[in-house]
């Protein structure tokens, strides 16, 4: 009998003796449950660290393997999250920006406010002057849905003077 060496390293699919499609719907499996973590703990103090230890892996397979199943990576996942539901919070109307980024799990308000700036365009208390006007008689169920962040691109807000 010869053994041979493999031109590249091994996955652990590889070197299991299950079949890869069996493997790969288990780590979906795994992946997901992170993912619904991350929507329903999104205002606990969740970082990559935490969430790999709840599956069991190492934080930088479960950043690798996030982003290939779902395009992205598990922090950019739980920030989206949770600039998703600041909107909403800022539309209501009764909480300060401070008030909501904490409410949502963010610890840095600068870092709050970059974030939801690159992801909606404007600051959150621009977002906030702006959807008091623009919101008024929307139902919140329709307003949450035209006013979702977007993911995996960030909006190009225009450098002045450059025109």
């Amino acid at each position: 009998m010869r053994w041979e060496t493999p031109a590249r390293h091994g996955t652990i699919t590889d070197v299991t003796s299950e079949p890869a499609a069996t493997q790969r719907l288990r780590d979906l499996a795994l992946l997901r449950r992170v993912r619904d973590r991350i929507d329903r703990e999104y205002a606990q103090p969740l970082d990559v660290e935490a969430l790999a230890r709840g599956v069991n892996v190492s934080a930088g397979h479960l950043s690798r393997e996030f982003r290939r199943a779902f395009g992205e990576s598990p922090y950019s996942y739980l920030m989206t999250r949770r600039i998703e539901r600041a909107m909403a919070l800022l539309r209501r109307g009764d909480l300060s920006v401070t008030e909501v980024c904490f409410e949502v799990g963010c610890s840095s308000l600068g870092t709050f406010s970059t974030r939801f700036t690159e992801l909606v365009g404007v600051p959150p208390s621009v977002y906030r002057r702006q959807t008091d006007r623009a919101m008024a008689g929307i139902p919140p169920c329709v307003a949450k849905q035209v006013t979702k962040p977007i993911r995996n691109r960030e909006v190009r807000v225009p450098e002045p003077g450059l025109a």
